[in-house]
């Protein structure tokens, strides 16, 4: 029993290592096109939709939790990523948001 939870805990490390390493390529994928390379939503789509900017007093207000519930179910006219990004994709888009807004 130790040992199986030792190895399911070693396998969502490993995933989560992974997906921490490739948040900046997921960002410019799927985010940078509306909130732009810094995160101030100043690209031509982001300023069309109203994308919100990273470094926003209610963005750096928002709980991770919250981030994430954004990402996950879209907001306005950001689309959501449930089902498109797994989890832990998610959860290291959070952590690289959170390096965009300092």
């Amino acid at each position: 029993m130790k040992l199986r939870i030792a190895i399911v805990a070693a396998v969502f490390f490993a995933c989560a290592s992974a997906a921490h390493a490739q948040a900046p390529a997921t960002y410019t994928a799927k985010c940078q096109m509306c909130h732009g390379a810094t995160g101030m939503g100043d690209t031509p789509a982001g300023k069309a939709m109203g994308a919100v900017a990273f470094k926003s007093a209610k963005l750096i207000a928002a709980s991770d939790a919250e981030i994430t519930a954004n990402i996950k179910a879209g907001k306005g006219k950001m689309p959501a990523f449930n089902g498109k990004l797994s989890d832990p994709e998610i959860a290291a888009l959070v952590v690289y948001i959170r390096k965009l807004q300092k």
